[in-house]
């Protein structure tokens, strides 16, 4: 099993978008895959779902079929995790379902970080609940790659959940926000990787799974890549400049020189461009861009966008693979 985070501190970078097309595109190379919302804002859930099912996944009367549900036993105090429920997309993608109750664990995972180091065995059982949720998922599916989705903050959540992801992929908007988030992602990914292996070692529960916590950056992704001709794009292409820079320092803490520009940086995995308009089409459809149809007003022009699209998320999910090692039928 292989585990990728998608992860910027910064929102609205089109993340959850990302890893939703990303899921049906290894889906469509051949790939069984598990998509887990991990994002209180369960953005990512909404993309798979209609609003009738995810109200039905979130009842007021019993556990709920979601990721919180699945935590909830634990959080309480009256056992472990609870069998998680996969929603099934298709033969080969399922969803572990997100849920705006997933906010209410904050403090408690939080709280249980420093009682790592005493050993404490309950700690270690919250700690590593994200990942044995994402470990019985994948078994319960023969999921070969489960790709995350995270909030964009620093919390104790986002932190329980990297800890599980092996790889991390980092969208990004060519703007001062994206470089700042780099600029606070990248210390605070070291930290966390340094801090939970001084835990790992500590764990006192025999034949509790818990995650390596590598947290290996993967590289970045250039969200809304568009070319224009007027004034804002001095200042888009003023930080278009600047990523491979502020990716190698704050990142990767490399003082090797950087590329003269962004095409000629290894780290960056693909510039996707924004696509406008396809992605009304897609959410009326309820299908990724690169899947609509003529049925679904993908017409003309849109005809063309939608094989670009296709060969843009063919190629990133393949570049992804190479970068994290992990084979392609």
């Amino acid at each position: 099993m292989k585990t990728i985070a998608f992860f910027n501190n910064k929102g609205g970078v089109g993340k959850t978008s990302l890893i939703y097309h990303l899921a049906w595109m290894y889906a469509d190379l051949g790939l069984s895959v598990v998509a887990a919302d991990l994002d209180p804002q369960a953005n990512l859930t909404a993309m798979f779902l209609d609003e009738e099912r995810m109200e039905a996944l979130w009842p007021d009367t019993r556990p709920r079929d979601t990721v919180f549900g699945s935590l909830q036993p634990l959080l309480e105090g009256t056992g472990d995790i609870a069998e998680p429920h996969v929603e099934r997309i298709n033969d080969a993608i399922g969803l572990l379902v997100g849920d705006l109750a997933l906010s209410a664990s904050e403090d408690e995972l939080n709280s249980q970080w420093p009682d790592c180091l005493d050993r404490k065995p309950r700690a270690f059982r919250v700690l590593s609940a994200f990942w044995r949720i994402i470990e019985q998922a994948a078994a319960a599916r023969e999921a070969s790659l489960v790709l995350i989705d995270v909030g964009p903050n620093l919390g104790a959540i986002n932190r329980a959940a990297l800890i599980a992801a092996e790889h991390v992929v980092i969208p990004l908007a060519p703007d001062l926000y994206s470089l700042q988030g780099l600029k606070n992602l990248g210390p605070t990914l070291r930290r966390w990787r340094d801090e939970w292996h001084e835990r790992f070692e500590r764990n006192p529960v025999a034949g509790l799974s818990i995650p390596a916590g590598a947290m290996s950056p993967a590289g970045y992704v250039v969200m809304q890549h568009a070319v224009r001709l007027d004034r804002p794009v001095k200042a888009y292409n003023r930080w278009m400049a600047r990523i491979p820079e502020v990716y190698r320092s704050a990142v990767l803490q490399e003082d090797a020189p950087s590329p003269a520009s962004i095409d000629a940086d290894l780290h960056c995995m693909a510039m996707l461009r924004h696509y406008r308009s396809l992605m009304p089409l897609a959410q009326e459809a309820r299908k990724p861009m690169f899947s609509l149809k003529p049925a679904d007003g993908a017409l003309g022009g849109h005809a063309a966008a939608v094989q670009d699209c296709y060969r843009d998320f063919r190629a990133l999910a393949q570049r992804i693979a190479q970068r994290c090692e992990f084979q392609l039928p």
